[in-house]
């Protein structure tokens, strides 16, 4: 290994963490970060858990949207100064929030929150190696996972002792003090993602399926899947509460879901290397997908401290293996813009999933038919995604026999 070429792997290494640090910040914010603001909210303004929950639904959306925009552009700009834009709005749209007196301002600020602040860091997502990628996807989406967990358990202490516009201000001025280093860290993934005289293109084997069978399913896929996945970290907190548990405490339920969390994007990302991405993302939903709904069983502190890590170790697979799959079955010339699509309606999954489990508690008073539902959603996933790795398995077969025949030929003429 030539010396560049050791400096280049190692710097590799430096934008994988400093991608896992910056979704911790950003991506924590937007999915769930505002599970500690219900209450708070509920009490100052009387806004319903739906409403509420749509604030979320709009950074997702924009991210959703500004993602496929950055995918397809990343590769045409600087992309250093994407990264320092997203970064700095993503600050600067917080902090606003903190300020607002209408309901459609802190809708507008997460959009644009989303749109160009998320949406541009999450474009480090795009570091794609050529060996080990799942664990280096696993590690970056395990930043997600540690946003996720500690940005909703630090809003609850920041309420507790700030107030909620205390809190999004801090969030905000933090945000700025962490993300911008961070963005100067930034390189040109295709760069660094190339051995020097080896382009990966020209070592890429051909696909199973094509783009756009992948795509389509893909995208319905993940619809099902975010959906499921959003319930959980949004309304957690809340259903904690209503069984007379302290917000503090509700919030360090997430947090420790959210720690066990970080192991499985890591783990699940290494399994994928092991025995397939496809099989380990099927591995990841069918986890929580059978375990969701017990959420709503548990009313003791400490029984939920001991099942939501239980939960979370797989919950947390299934973003990697969305990640992983993507990877898999996308020719590298056109993974860039396959994933800001699959993304985008992941995102949008995300954002449907939460607003139905604040609605359906508006409706109900329970969280029961949420969480319910947010099961039915994963057994949806599982279905699609077997369908996919049914198709794939089909096509690897049909193209073995042709294989088989050319190797053989030379053995039988011998005989």
């Amino acid at each position: 290994m030539t010396p560049t070429t050791g400096q280049s792997s190692a710097c590799r290494w430096v934008i994988v963490l400093a991608a896992s640090a910056m979704l911790a910040i950003a991506v924590g914010q937007l999915v769930n970060g505002l599970s500690a603001f219900f209450t708070p909210l509920e009490a100052e303004y009387g806004w319903s858990r739906g409403e509420i929950a749509l604030i979320t639904t709009a950074g997702l959306i924009g991210l959703g949207l500004g993602g496929i925009v950055m995918g397809f552009v990343a590769d045409r700009i600087n992309v250093r100064a994407m990264i320092l834009c997203g970064a700095v709005v993503t600050g600067l749209t917080v902090t606003a929030a903190s300020q607002a007196t209408a309901l459609w301002q802190v809708y507008a600020l997460f959009f644009v929150a989303g749109a160009l602040g998320g949406g541009a860091l999450f474009a480090l997502v795009r570091v794609w190696f050529r060996t080990g990628a799942g664990l280096a996807i696993g590690i970056v989406s395990a930043g997600q996972a540690i946003g996720q967990g500690g940005i909703p358990f630090a809003n609850a202490l920041l309420i507790e002792g700030l107030g909620w516009r205390g809190a999004l201000l801090a969030l905000g001025l933090f945000s700025l003090a962490t993300l911008v280093p961070l963005a100067l860290i930034a390189r040109k993934p295709e760069v660094l993602a190339q051995s020097p005289g080896q382009p990966a293109a020209a070592q890429e084997e051909p696909k199973p399926l094509d783009l756009t069978t992948v795509v389509i399913l893909m995208c319905v896929a993940v619809i099902c899947c975010c959906s499921l996945m959003s319930v959980p970290p949004m309304h957690l907190v809340p259903l904690i509460e209503g069984c007379g548990i302290p917000a503090p405490e509700a919030g360090s339920v997430v947090f420790v879901m959210m720690l066990a969390a970080i192991a499985g994007r890591v783990a699940f990302g290494k399994l994928a290397d092991v025995i397939g991405a496809i099989p380990a993302y099927l591995v990841a939903s069918a986890w929580r997908t059978a375990l969701v709904f017990l959420f709503t069983r548990i009313g003791d502190l400490n029984l939920l401290y001991i099942f939501a890590p239980i939960y979370g170790f797989g919950y947390a697979g299934v973003m990697t293996g969305v990640l992983t799959t993507i990877r898999v079955l996308t020719p590298a010339n056109r993974r860039a813009g396959a994933t800001g699509i699959i993304l985008a309606f992941a995102w949008a999954g995300h954002g449907l999933g939460g607003f139905l489990g604040g609605l359906f508690f508006d409706l109900t008073g329970s969280y029961d038919l949420s969480f319910g539902l947010a099961a039915a959603a994963g057994l949806g996933n599982l279905a699609l995604v077997g369908l996919l790795w049914h198709l794939v398995a089909t096509a690897r077969r049909q193209r073995a026999p042709a294989w088989v025949a050319a190797v053989r030929a030379p053995a039988k003429g011998c005989a």
